[in-house]
């Protein structure tokens, strides 16, 4: 909505002297975002005052205006009623003005002022905690720019298919509640795609059950692959492991990245466990490992090979998981080796 024709038009100079007298770094907005300094209209104390007054510092208020200087662009009324919109999720001012700082974009963005209200309240009836609903916020601002109605129909739609899969009435609420905490991105799928993802699984002799677990696996993101993506990476998993139907799926459940994975990431990662010496034969044992990206996999075999570990010889399980999960097993293989195999000090058990 704001003209960024900036060769007929020049800087608003009071705009630049209010910022100066903030300590901002004009050059900074100059360089990235120059379109804001030429508007004829910009509130620059007034906002800086509203941040000031929720407890923000001299510092933490030039950083804000440096990183979402368009903030200035809006008056101190729709300002004071985005306050008032957050307010109603965090817990005080002083967590308001930390999330501000962080997140600036997302609080700026007076737009959708009545959607975002809208789905506050939607969000926190379905029984969103609070804490929840600021990340959401924060790290995930466009489902709220929805009209209420779309998230509400894509949360009925879930509702209803996994009823119709066969879990249970009771068990229903935890099971949206920690889908949407793991996944908010889910909302921006339309409820049409939903449905054409569940039933490609089905129409591939996914059982109800089998498409429920895959559902929560995937945390969600299911819904934001197509059935012909899917489709492919099957394929791709079925000519490379030369498996029957019956054998695919097992692995898909076993690792659901089979299935969300492109062709393109399955390629490479396969290429990068063959380079390092690893089987077709090994990676059907324990198909986790496609999840791991080749950097990670070098990584983690150099590590092990330090210790005197084959991976070629043993098994790919202690390559497999999270960080944390691989320190655990690479400290027990450490220790392992580092144990001696007899110990004269140690005391005699007769039963053995």
């Amino acid at each position: 909505s704001y003209t960024t024709d900036t060769k007929a038009r020049e800087e608003n100079k009071k705009t630049i002297e209010s910022l100066y007298s903030l300590s901002v770094d004009v050059k900074k907005i100059r360089r990235l975002k120059e379109w804001v300094l030429l508007q004829d209209v910009a509130y620059v104390k007034e906002i800086a005052g509203i941040l000031q007054e929720m407890g923000a510092d001299e510092t933490a208020v030039a950083s804000i205006l440096e990183r979402c200087p368009e903030a200035i662009l809006h008056s101190p009324g729709e300002i004071n009623a985005q306050r008032a919109l957050w307010q109603l999720v965090c817990q005080n001012e002083k967590q308001l003005i930390k999330l501000i700082e962080q997140f600036p974009e997302s609080f700026f963005t007076t737009k959708y002022h009545q959607n975002q209200k809208a789905n506050i309240m939607f969000f926190q009836e379905l029984g969103l905690k609070n804490n929840i609903i600021t990340r959401f916020l924060t790290s995930a601002p466009s489902i709220f720019y929805n009209p209420v109605e779309k998230n509400k129909n894509v949360i009925e739609t879930l509702q209803r298919n996994y009823l119709h899969l066969g879990g249970s009435e009771a068990n229903m609420k935890i099971w949206i509640l920690k889908l949407l905490s793991q996944n908010p991105f889910i909302l921006l799928n339309t409820s049409t795609a939903i449905q054409e993802n569940l039933e490609f699984l089905q129409k591939n002799d996914f059982t109800d059950h089998e498409v429920l677990q895959l559902l929560s696996k995937l945390k969600g993101f299911i819904f934001q692959l197509s059935s012909s993506t899917m489709q492919k990476s099957m394929l791709f998993s079925k000519n490379v492991f030369k498996c029957s139907d019956q054998e695919l799926k097992q692995l898909v459940l076993k690792c659901p990245a089979l299935l969300y994975y492109s062709v393109p990431v399955l390629e490479e990662r396969l290429e990068g466990l063959l380079k390092e010496g690893i089987s077709v034969a090994q990676i059907r044992q324990t198909p986790m490992v496609l999840e791991l990206t080749p950097q990670i996999v070098q990584y983690r075999i150099k590590k092990l090979s330090a210790l005197g570990y084959d991976i070629k010889s043993g098994s790919l399980e202690s390559l497999n998981g999270t960080k944390k999960d691989f320190e655990v097993t690479y400290g027990k293989i450490q220790s392992k080796k580092e144990r001696p195999i007899f110990n004269p000090v140690a005391p005699i058990h007769t039963e053995d």
